[in-house]
């Protein structure tokens, strides 16, 4: 499966995945897209922004090819999880 055929079939899950696990496609679709983070990190009050920032700072360093496997693996898992919607 491609990467985009990953990004769109994740949409359609039966079931919401956990926070832990929206902050892992966020982080491994933003490495795999743009690359390294190079953003300023957000004020203390955005705690929503500070997660998905350190979620995407957490894969510094992987290229942008790796990631995208790496997502495409992790839909995987998550579709064998939830399940898609009909």
């Amino acid at each position: 499966m491609t990467f985009e055929a990953s990004a769109e079939q994740v949409k359609n899950l039966k079931t919401s995945p956990s926070n832990d696990e929206l902050l892992e496609l966020y982080a491994l679709y933003k490495q795999g897209t743009v690359g390294d983070n190079t953003t300023a990190k957000p004020g203390m009050l955005d705690i929503k922004g500070k997660a998905k920032w350190s979620a995407w700072d957490g894969k510094k360093g992987i290229a942008q090819e790796k990631a995208k496997e790496e997502y495409v693996a992790f839909v995987t898992s998550l579709v064998t999880k939830y399940g898609l919607k009909a």
